[in-house]
């Protein structure tokens, strides 16, 4: 089987590609990126093809899914309690809270 075949994908795998694709394409990541991210979050949850002849068996975990949406958080949660704080009197102190 020639690399990049992706035979030995489900269809439900491959329609899960598509969608993450689909995903980091509206988010406007360049076409053979989003395909390569996407297989690559489709091997990291479900650990590659499901069809038999190919590691049939192994559980999906779903870490990759469960990592994307905390991107975008910065610092500890020390630092983000103390911004929390720090914005708390902030607004206290204005007579906005």
């Amino acid at each position: 089987m020639p690399r990049g075949d992706k035979d030995a994908y489900t269809t439900k795998q491959q329609r899960k590609a598509e969608h993450i694709e689909e995903g980091y394409e509206k988010r406007g990541v360049p076409e053979q990126e989003a395909e390569r991210r996407a297989w690559a979050t489709v091997n990291t949850d479900d650990g590659g093809g499901k069809k038999s002849g190919s590691g049939r068996g192994k559980a999906a975990t779903h870490e990759a899914s469960r990592k994307g949406g905390k991107a975008h958080k910065s610092g500890s949660s020390e630092q983000r309690s103390a911004a929390a704080r720090k914005g708390w009197e902030t607004r206290r102190r204005n007579g906005k809270g």
